[in-house]
């Protein structure tokens, strides 16, 4: 019944794609060789925890696939369509399911996900779609990025999808380095790094985050208390 019901969300998805104009507008492997001179950085650390090694494994299959995409200009970049099925070579690692702690194929990717978030605020890319976590499981000082900076995916319920807005082409390339999950954003022409300013809001049932660019954007997310 599970899969029935996510393949029934992914057909839905697809047919809604082609409605509003996006089925041809997503990016996918393209000639590697092009030059990209320019480079933003973000690295995060990978915490140590149950199942570290599959968390790195998932990491590092997810990085390798998002590698090979080049987003040209007006392109749309959707995580799901870069990784693909997380049940096709993933591991099990921790995840958020339900607002619960669980172990599912393909944890850990959240980390991946929420790097390209992060690094798409601050490069002024166009947010199309993302999803905060429904609980804040971290402390100050086990956080990987600013409260607000996650991302979470759901093969076929939740994905990821970010626009170039620019005349240029970018890409997302990942690596780690040791403990650390490395990510740049490299581009043709010089990027600007946009500052975010960040405010957090603590409600008697919920932990609310705001992060403010230079345009004046404002993106909201809401946590309840785990």
């Amino acid at each position: 019944m599970k899969l029935v019901k996510r393949n029934i969300k992914l057909m839905l998805r697809s047919l809604n794609d082609v409605r509003n104009g996006n089925a041809g507008k997503f990016a996918r492997k393209k000639n590697l060789s092009a030059s990209f001179p320019y480079t933003i950085a973000l690295k995060l650390e990978i915490k140590k925890g149950t199942s570290f090694e599959n968390k790195v494994h998932n990491l590092r299959l997810a990085a390798e696939k998002i590698n090979e995409v080049i987003i040209h200009p007006g392109e749309i970049f959707s995580f799901w369509k870069a990784v693909g099925n997380p049940e096709k070579g993933f591991k099990k690692s921790r995840s958020i399911i339900n607002g619960a702690l669980s172990e599912e194929t393909g944890g850990g990717l959240c980390q991946v996900s929420g790097a390209v978030y992060y690094m798409s605020l601050k490069s002024g890319l166009k947010i199309l779609e993302r999803y905060n976590h429904s609980i804040d499981i971290y402390t100050e000082e086990t956080r990987y990025t600013p409260l607000g900076t996650d991302a979470t995916v759901v093969y076929g319920y939740k994905d990821l999808r970010i626009e170039n807005i620019y005349d240029f082409p970018v890409k997302f390339r990942f690596e780690i380095v040791g403990d650390d999950l490395v990510l740049h954003l490299l581009s043709e022409q010089k990027i600007a790094e946009h500052a975010l300013t960040f405010e957090t809001e603590k409600r008697e049932n919920e932990l609310v985050s705001r992060i403010k660019d230079e345009k004046g954007n404002i993106y909201i997310s809401k946590y309840k208390y785990l």
